[in-house]
Formats: C-alpha cells, sequence, structure tokens
C-alpha cells in the first residue's frame, strides 16, 4: 500500500480511542484494582513512575498499532472487515500471544483477562473506526 493513500487523521483517531479505552479499562472504576494485584503492583509504583514517559510512551505506540493496523486493511476497508479483523487480531494474535507467555511467565488468569480483554477491544475499536471514517 502506498503511503499517500493512508487516512492519517483516521490513524490518529484510532490511536486515541485506543489510548482513551486503556484509560478507562485500567482506571479505579474497571479493572485498576485487580490489575494491580495480578501484576504484583501498588498504588504507589504507580506514583513513583514518570507519567510523561508511560502515557507518552503509550499513545506513541498506540500509534504504531493503529497506523500498522491501517496498513493491513488498505485503503477504504469495508466495515465490517474492518471490525472482524480488529477483532480477530486482538482474539487470534494478541491474546494467544499473551496466553502462552502468561503460560510460562505464571502469570494470574485474571491478569490475562483483563489484559487480553483490553487488546480484543482495542483492535475492534480501531477497526471500527479505521471502517467508519470516508
Amino acid at each position: 500500500m502506498d503511503l499517500s493513500q493512508l487516512d492519517f487523521v483516521a490513524v490518529f483517531l484510532a490511536a486515541m480511542s485506543s489510548f482513551m479505552l486503556g484509560g478507562i479499562w485500567y482506571s479505579p472504576w474497571l479493572f485498576q484494582r485487580a490489575w494491580l494485584e495480578g501484576c504484583g503492583l501498588t498504588e504507589l509504583d504507580l506514583k513513583a513512575t514518570n507519567p510523561k514517559w508511560v502515557f507518552g510512551g503509550g499513545f506513541v505506540l498506540s500509534l504504531f498499532i493503529a497506523f500498522g493496523l491501517s496498513m493491513f486493511l488498505g485503503p477504504h476497508p469495508h466495515l465490517g472487515v474492518a471490525v472482524g479483523v480488529g477483532f480477530a487480531i486482538g482474539v487470534c494474535w494478541v491474546s494467544s500471544a499473551l496466553g502462552m507467555s502468561y503460560i510460562y511467565e505464571q502469570r494470574p488468569l485474571k491478569l490475562f483477562l483483563i489484559n487480553s480483554g483490553y487488546h480484543i477491544l482495542q483492535f475492534t475499536l480501531m477497526g471500527l473506526i479505521l471502517g467508519l471514517w470516508p
């Protein structure tokens, strides 16, 4: 695919959606407490991090993901295909890869479900935005 065919506004919005979903998903309103417990972290550990690195790095990586998904889908993907591909990538590639690592690392099932659930929704939402964008 020629990069000139890429809709950079759609890529940016897809990345923003991923970033915002993560903010909600890992917030105290949803899974923060269970996620911290599964990771072996505390709220003090979160406060000790540099938010510029964490959130800046997270957004840059979201941009890479949205860019790659947009390249994979091609220009003007059909909505159903874009959503289906995003969902399939989240389930078949990302969650399966996480699952393999979590088995070997003996991480808790609850942590796997939280993290893989986020990535399934992340890729599905990105596919939705890339499929809806004109």
